[in-house]
């Protein structure tokens, strides 16, 4: 037993101290019995119980882990609690037991086909297309009308005929095939067709902008590569978080989430392009399945975040804590457990 923690002082009411946490896997997490494990629980739990400390842990949410130490409800918290100077003027922190930073979660890229089949029956493109079947069915209906009495040949016969004539023209024309099997032979249907070449190159130009638009519009999530294209992405987050600060601070807007499996679901579901949050948090979510099935994260930790325990202001338990805090965290068993949990992060 740790010198150092034995001396870990009572609470000034003797009894259980209430210890405040919530659902972090893989430093906070509940079984289906009530049971409370992980990284930051199991710490806590090593360091209380070589110090004889009678607790019991209290579920709460991220606000009730700052405020719930703050006014007194909490002799503690426990588990993935970020430091941030907000925090630290409303409680007393401990020495780190992990740091970290921010991770990116987005939708696994689809393959370049996959893309350009999917986006080929969107809206957009199908309005694209429609727009330019009308097109062609008026000008069809021009050289019809003009050619139909003196070009009988080409563009005679029944109406339907006739103006499907003038639509295949049309489109050969703006398309340069011109297979040359019918022309307009009328000063009126000669000047029509010199219109439709120069305009048809307009139209040719604006409807593969359209097509090109539609066809990348679906890569978004797969061009996140570094923070600096959250600004240009539909972004989302958790109201109250160290993730908050991090993206107010690059100006970047998003969409607030109740939780992580929320924010990743709606990454699932094409709701956001991209789910900003602890990196050690969303990789383990993405490596354990569930809702982090089929994501993964960008390349790199960003910012910098020291998980903590949360203490009253001034509280005598601080120091004796630290001590057997880091007594803890620089031991080889903790190094291995940390690994054997979170891998590489």
């Amino acid at each position: 037993m740790p010198a150092s923690a034995q001396t870990v002082p009572q609470p000034a009411k003797r009894g259980e101290m209430a210890i405040a946490t919530r659902e972090a896997p893989p430093f906070a997490m509940k079984d289906a019995k009530g049971q409370w494990s992980g990284l930051a629980i199991d710490l806590w739990r090593d360091i209380a119980d070589d110090a004889g400390l009678k607790y019991r842990f209290e579920q709460t949410d991220l606000d009730g882990m700052v405020q719930g130490v703050a006014d007194g409800r909490y002799a503690a918290s426990v588990g993935a609690l970020t430091v941030t100077p907000a925090r630290e003027k409303a409680v007393d922190f401990t020495h780190p037991y992990y740091t970290t930073g921010f991770g990116i979660a987005i939708g696994q890229a689809p393959p370049s086909w996959l893309i350009l089949f999917r986006n080929f029956f969107t809206w957009g493109f199908l309005q694209a297309v429609l727009a330019l079947a009308a097109l062609l069915l008026v000008v069809g209906l021009l050289f019809w009308a003009v050619e139909r009495r003196h070009n009988q040949d080409e563009f005679g016969g029944r109406p339907i005929s006739g103006i499907g004539s003038g639509m295949w023209f049309s489109a050969v024309t703006m398309t340069t095939v011109g297979y040359g099997d019918k022309a307009p032979r009328t000063m009126a249907g000669k000047v029509i067709a010199l219109v439709w070449m120069f305009a048809a190159i307009l139209i040719i130009s604006t409807f593969t902008g359209l097509i090109a638009s539609s066809l990348t519009e679906g890569r978004l999530s797969s061009s996140i590569k570094s923070p600096s294209d959250l600004s240009s992405a539909h972004v989302g987050s958790i109201n109250g978080s160290a993730a908050q600060g991090w993206l107010d601070e690059r100006g970047v807007a998003f969409d607030a989430y109740p939780d992580i499996e929320a924010g990743l679901a709606a990454v699932r579901s094409g709701q956001i392009d991209a789910f900003v949050y602890d990196r050690p948090l969303l990789a383990y979510l993405i490596r354990d399945g569930g809702e982090g099935k089929g994501l993964r994260l960008v390349p790199g930790t960003f910012g910098r975040q020291d998980y903590a325990f949360a203490l009253p202001q001034d509280s005598k338990m601080r120091e004796p804590l630290n001590r057997a805090l880091l007594e803890r965290i620089e031991s080889p068993e903790w190094a291995a457990k940390v690994k054997q949990v979170l891998g590489r992060d």
